[in-house]
This record gives structure tokens, sequence and C-alpha cells, in this order.
């Protein structure tokens, strides 16, 4: 049978990976809504290839450009956040794959439950703010999310069919980014480029800088946490720069399953798609004897203190955790607008949650006021620290 496919992001990275594993495979999967924030240029092309029935700019200044220059009079167009949210309500949806970056997806990924559609879930963020509300919403709609990112889809592979209940550890591998090998000093003055420069993955830029801090690891112990309820004892992160190993699974006999694939998101996308099947591709393959060695490190939190930031938000939970999302978020964002030095994004994170004070048990609007607060007063922290 056809799945028909939206794909929230599908200008971004795994967007248009996303669509490169539905061309490969024209009779098992079909794309009925795209959406984009404001590229409009790369959805263009987009819908000239695929042909949805509709699509949503979140954008609605560049949304009422494509529309005036749209040819595609039968494709359906939805502007603004709301519009995503009427995109959804739509009954012939079978998955939603949620590739918006950062917190956005939070209100999509929350109506998309409410409107009983599995999910294949590429955004940590939105699990970070509020993994609780989520993974209780999708049990009582009877939702499945199959994560995407590889390190989550390698844990959700070894753990399927296992008893949970005799799980000792999780292992988050990570390459250690294109600083792994640099001492902290020598982070003073690094470029957006070298930043960007990620070794094994292609990402986009969020992402990428915080691959550099190892904020990503952070917020995937977070994401483990909630997407697989394993308390934080449980989750260990280790440095693996081959990033061949994108997680482990130890359980209480000793035995450790491990997810091995070259670093392409096209492989656990494609899992995500096809699940509970898997379909056969022309992906490249390991070489063992090309590869020949496995190394593993501890990661240096001093070198790296984003992670023992989230380790700290992790351990307190409430609406930390929404916090230390917050700060990154616009820390990153300042970053990239060449208004903060990358070596300050950490201490930005660590002054917003010494000054919040905590909510557990929150429901949506203390995390979304959490959320709000936090953005502002990392302004704040920047501003003074500029001078």
């Amino acid at each position: 049978m056809m799945k028909r496919i939206v794909i929230l992001g599908s200008t971004g990275s795994i967007g248009r990976n996303t669509l490169k594993v539905i061309r490969a495979f024209p009779k098992r999967f079909s794309i009925l809504g795209l959406s984009t924030n404001s590229n409009i240029q790369i959805l263009y092309q987009q819908i000239k290839e695929f042909h949805p029935e509709f699509v949503g700019v979140k954008d609605i200044n560049a949304g009422l450009k494509l529309k005036a220059n749209m040819p595609f009079r039968k494709i359906k167009l939805f502007l603004g956040e709301e519009g995503l949210i009427q995109m959804l309500k739509d009954k012939r949806i079978d998955q939603i794959v949620l590739a918006i970056s950062g917190s956005g997806a939070l209100l999509p990924l929350l109506k998309a439950i409410e409107s009983k559609i599995d999910i294949a879930l590429a955004n940590k963020e939105a699990m970070v703010m509020a993994g609780s509300l989520i993974m209780n919403k999708a049990k009582v709609n009877n939702v499945k999310i199959i994560p995407i990112d590889s390190e989550q889809s390698g844990i959700w592979q070894c753990l399927n069919g296992e008893e949970k209940d005799k799980l000792k550890n999780i292992y988050l591998t990570a390459s250690g980014g294109p600083f792994r090998l640099m001492r902290r000093f020598q982070l003073k003055d690094v470029s957006i480029q070298d930043v960007l420069r990620h070794p094994r993955w292609k990402m986009g830029k969020k992402n990428s800088v915080d691959s550099a801090t190892l904020m990503n690891k952070g917020l995937e112990i977070l994401e483990t946490m909630f997407l697989f309820d394993v308390p934080l004892e449980k989750i260990k992160v280790i440095i693996h720069p081959e990033a061949v190993i994108h997680s482990m699974v130890e359980f209480v006999d000793g035995v450790i399953f491990a997810q091995l694939s070259i670093p392409d998101m096209r492989i656990p996308i494609q899992h995500a798609l096809s699940y509970p099947q898997r379909l056969v591709n022309n992906l490249k393959r390991l070489d063992f004897f090309k590869l020949k060695t496995f190394n593993f490190e501890r990661p240096d939190l001093k070198r790296f203190p984003c992670l023992a930031l989230a380790y700290r938000a992790a351990q307190q939970l409430g609406t930390m955790p929404a916090v230390l999302n917050a700060a990154n978020e616009v820390s990153v964002e300042e970053f990239l607008k060449k208004r903060l030095k990358f070596i300050c994004i950490p201490e930005v994170v660590k002054r917003v949650l010494e000054k919040h004070a905590n909510k557990d048990s929150p429901d949506l609007e203390d995390i979304l006021e959490a959320d709000n607060w936090a953005r502002m007063e990392a302004y704040r922290v920047i501003r003074r620290l500029s001078y």
C-alpha cells in the first residue's frame, strides 16, 4: 500500500534527505504535503517534482510571494503557524516527518498527536522541552513516534522486542565534532566556517553548532530519557570519532547491542518510513577492512561545558530543560549572526539556568512561559557580555 507522507520542514537537511528516500521508492511512498519556514525557492522546486496536494509556509510574507508566482493552482496553500496546524487535520495523512528545527516544532508535534497521526521525529528540541507531555499524549492517542536521529533510531532498533526492565545502560555515541582534539583556549576565536565544518555529518547550521559544543549530545540525553522512559543514570555518553556505531544498549546479562551503519541520514529516515519492513537500497555499506579500528573516549566536560549544563538540567527536570534549550537556541542564533563568540555560548546558557526558578511538573503553559523567559534573559546576558 502506498504510504502518504507529509514533511514539515521539507527544505531543510532532513527534509531534503527524506525526499531522496521517497524518490528512491516511488511505489511505496507519495508526498501529500510539504512545508517550509521561508525557503520558497527550494519549496517551489520540490512542488514541481513531487506534486503535493497542499503546502505550508510559516513565514506569511514568503508564502504570499509563493502564491503570487505559483502556477500550480490546484495545490492548496496554508500560511503561518495556524496554517501548519490546519494542514495536519487532513485525514488522509499516514505519517508525518517532523523535520522542523528548534522549538518551533513543539506545537505542530502536539497537534499531529491530537490528530492521531504517526510521526517520524527528526526534532529533539520539542522532546527536550516537553517530553513527558508529548509521550503521555502519544500514549493516550495511540500514536507511534519513530525517531529519525541516528542515535535515537539506533536505540529504538536495539530495544525493539527486548524487556525494558532488563536494560542496564544506554550508550549515546558522539563524533566529538570539529574541535574534539582542541584545547578550550584554542576555541576563543574560531570562525563560523570552522564550527560548521563537521568531520562526519552534513547537517543544518544549528545542529552543526550544537555538535561543536556537544550540546547536541546533551539534548539527546534528555530526549532519550523521555522517548524511552529511562532514568538519567542509565544514559552514558561516549566519544566515537568514526561515527559508525550510532548507539549501544547494554542489558543486565552483560550483552550489548550496537547499531552500526555508515554516517548517512537516509538510513534512519528510510527505516522510520518503512517500519516494520526493511527495504533494499543502493546506499554504501560498511567495509570493516577499510575501517580497521574503532576508537572511544570519555567526553571532557571542562572542554565541553554545554554537556555538563545539560546533565544539570536533566537532573532537575521541571522547566529546566526548556530553559536550557531556549538559552542555547538564542546563543547559537547570535553566534551565527556574529554577535556572540563561540566560546561564550555555554556561559550564556549557564547564567540563564542559574537565574531560573524551576517549576516541577509543568503543564504546556508553564513550559512556553519558561521558554519565553529564557529567551529574553539570554538576550540580556548576551548584551552584558558584549560590553
